[in-house]
């Protein structure tokens, strides 16, 4: 793949948000089927330019404006915000007070440098596929919990573009949530208390909640992978006192004597689950708690920022948006293929403008009397961002499907009258 240069990013975004850009279903999405009048214009978009110029309260009144702006100032991120009360555009103009948003989608942010004290293969921003794990468990975590324990149905992944990924809920009612339940959703899809200097971050009771049992179903599949291989969490004497700190005071004796007679981090876990399972079957129901249940968690468990999530005026980076640093596009993820994405496979905007380049003059003689809309969506379908801008119109499909589904329920009932 072509090497990303931050200082080309001026003369390959007009480009991208020319020829690349999903405009036609980017629209559709945010207007919602046009249902609630001016739905789009009271949205509030913002810009970061280039030398970290940040213009918040951006509106257009269609998405064609939208797309005549992204064109005309060619932004290094976007930003959706809310929906407003009126138009952001317009906030200096109205009375203090009465400027207030009204709705917006669920979001949840999980960022990697929020893993950083049980991942050893990188920090900070660094990722690297061992630790990636991390937010495909992630994902599969909290996607399930979103449709079969809080009833979702439109659910829209996107990798960040760097080190994370988002989630964007779109249904109806939950666009209408206050933050007092948008802040009970993130609670309750939550289990990892404490900041750095908290030793033990998971503690469960008996008898344990039906979600972090379903949760930890999902935890099984990848903990071998992810924790006694990737990160060899019980490697090392210095690794498995970590670990053992996070278990009941009695068995910490007997392991650290018979850790060093085990080949590896699997031998190793084997013995300390053993020995746990045991402890809790001679204590009955009520036992001595969970501990590898716990350490599992506390090494897997997806790690929500609930100010994201809660608040209706908090910004996060648009799907299609084009990372400054890493020059990769910030793509919905397919959860059929979810186990299989690779964020360093990702198209960066260097490699797509080559492809078009590569596409190029053929293109042009064929494309002669397309309709601009029409040549731009025959563009990207030739690059390597295809397969992802699919993904997104299925998504904006399945909403527009839901809602016809809807309207034609309603007449229905109408009709019974």
């Amino acid at each position: 793949m072509a090497q990303f240069e931050p200082a080309a990013l001026p003369e390959l975004l007009p480009v991208f948000y020319r020829r690349l850009f999903p405009h036609g279903p980017y629209g559709r999405w945010l207007s919602y089927g046009g249902v609630v009048k001016n739905y789009f214009q009271l949205r509030e978009f913002s810009f970061t330019l280039r030398d970290d110029v940040y213009l918040r309260f951006q509106s257009f009144g269609s998405p064609q404006e939208l797309e005549r702006e992204l064109q005309k100032i060619n932004p290094y991120k976007i930003d959706i915000g809310a929906v407003y009360s009126h138009r952001p555009n317009q906030h200096n103009t109205v009375h203090l007070g009465a400027f207030q948003p009204q709705e917006k989608e669920l979001v949840f942010d999980i960022d990697m440098t929020d893993y950083d004290d049980v991942r050893t293969c990188c920090s900070s921003a660094d990722i690297c596929s061992k630790c990636w794990t991390l937010m495909t468990i992630a994902v599969r975590i909290i996607d399930r919990a979103l449709v079969e324990d809080l009833g979702v149905r439109h659910r829209l992944w996107v990798y960040s573009g760097r080190r994370g990924v988002h989630c964007w809920v779109c249904d109806d009612a939950v666009r209408k949530w206050s933050p007092a339940l948008r802040a009970a959703a993130v609670e309750y899809l939550s289990l990892v208390k404490g900041g750095a200097d908290t030793v033990k971050k998971v503690t469960l009771s008996h008898p344990v909640h039906p979600f972090i049992r379903r949760s930890l179903g999902v935890v099984e599949k990848y903990f071998e992978e992810f924790a006694l291989r990737g990160q060899d969490i019980l490697g090392s004497p210095e690794k498995w006192d970590k670990v053992l700190a996070l278990i009941p005071e009695e068995h910490r004796e007997a392991l650290q004597a018979e850790f060093p007679r085990r080949k590896d981090s699997v031998q190793r876990w084997e013995l300390l689950r053993a020995r746990l399972e045991r402890a809790r079957g001679r204590a009955g129901a009520a036992g001595p708690g969970y501990a590898d249940w716990e350490v599992m968690l506390q090494f897997c468990f997806p790690r929500l920022d609930i100010n994201v999530s809660k608040g209706l005026n908090h910004l996060l980076k648009s799907p299609f948006s084009v990372h400054p640093k890493t020059g990769r596009v910030s793509v919905p993820l397919d959860l059929q293929r979810l186990d299989q994405f690779d964020p360093f496979a990702v198209p960066t905007i260097t490699s797509l403008c080559q492809e078009l380049d590569t596409a190029g003059s053929d293109g042009e003689q064929e494309d002669g009397g397309a309709t601009e809309p029409k040549r731009r969506a025959r563009d990207y379908k030739k690059t390597s961002l295809a397969p992802y801008v699919r993904v997104f119109e299925q998504f904006v499909e399945g909403m527009e499907s839901a809602r016809r589904g809807e309207r034609i329920r309603q007449s229905d009932l109408q009709g019974d009258f």
